[in-house]
């Protein structure tokens, strides 16, 4: 059995639907789901929305023991100007700045912003490593 894998990422969000059309903002599209969850397909893993409440249910404990911003999910771009132009359409979108873009003294452009819950998001060109066309990170 191969455990190194990630099929699914849920956000735990106060309002689904305000998050769902937060990330369609972005250039996520949905998936046909129930009203209370939504789902957006990333190419072999998907990104789930879910009810802070409901998520908190399911996982057997308090609301208020569920954290936010400890952990970054990142997307990589092929050039800082890449970065640039997709920070920019994500704060337009209702994203709060965290970090503006930058150069990165490894030689990278990182910047990171929140989603109207508080996930947060990593923006960056890494020089090191290369994407496919599709933008996913090659095989080393």
């Amino acid at each position: 059995m191969k455990a190194d894998r990630i099929n699914l990422v849920t956000l735990g969000v106060r309002d689904v639907a305000a998050a769902r059309a937060f990330y369609e903002r972005l250039g996520f599209r949905a998936e046909e789901s129930p009203p209370s969850v939504a789902f957006f397909d990333l190419g072999g893993m998907k990104l789930g929305l879910f009810g802070l409440d409901d998520l908190a249910a399911e996982q057997g404990r308090p609301a208020g023991e569920l954290g936010r911003g400890a952990t970054t999910l990142a997307v990589n771009w092929r050039s800082a100007a890449e970065v640039d132009a997709a920070y920019a359409q994500a704060i337009e979108a209702g994203a709060t700045v965290l970090a503006r873009p930058v150069k990165m003294d490894w030689g990278g452009y990182s910047s990171y912003w929140a989603d109207p819950d508080g996930h947060v998001w990593e923006y960056a060109h890494n020089p090191f490593w290369t994407l496919d066309a599709d933008g996913r990170l090659a095989p080393a």
